[in-house]
């Protein structure tokens, strides 16, 4: 017996799994950000000359910081909100409300943080 499943990547596309999907699809890209910013940061530390000062430059550009910054809070904000629903069961029938107090933490924070990062890049 075959299990026969229409999941290709054009009717993924179209899912339209709304805040949920969301947290899920930027959690991982947070961890995949902070995986390879630390990846090359210890291959940077071994490698010197050029392409030692080329990746240094690329972490000092602010951009660069506010994608990080960007990466560790949401990743860790998630992270907590998905380990409280782990550790208290009752609370998944109100996960989308956990998601907008998600966000209500993060958007003020990060965006104090990334005005901080570009008012210090741009001298102001």
């Amino acid at each position: 017996m075959e299990l026969k499943r229409n999941a290709g990547f054009f009717t993924a596309l179209k899912y339209k799994g709304q805040g949920p999907m969301l947290t899920f699809i930027l959690h991982r890209i947070g961890g995949l950000g902070m995986g390879i910013f630390v990846t090359t940061h210890i291959l940077a530390s071994f490698l010197s000359g050029d392409v030692g000062n080329f990746i240094n430059g690329i972490y000092e550009h602010w951009l660069f910081q506010i994608f990080i910054f960007f990466c560790a809070l949401f990743h860790g904000i998630n992270g907590l909100r998905i380990t409280l629903l782990d550790l208290f069961p009752s609370l998944i029938p109100h996960q989308r409300e956990a998601i907008w107090v998600e966000w209500a933490v993060f958007i003020p924070v990060f965006s104090f943080a990334a005005f901080t990062i570009l008012t210090t890049a741009l001298g102001s």
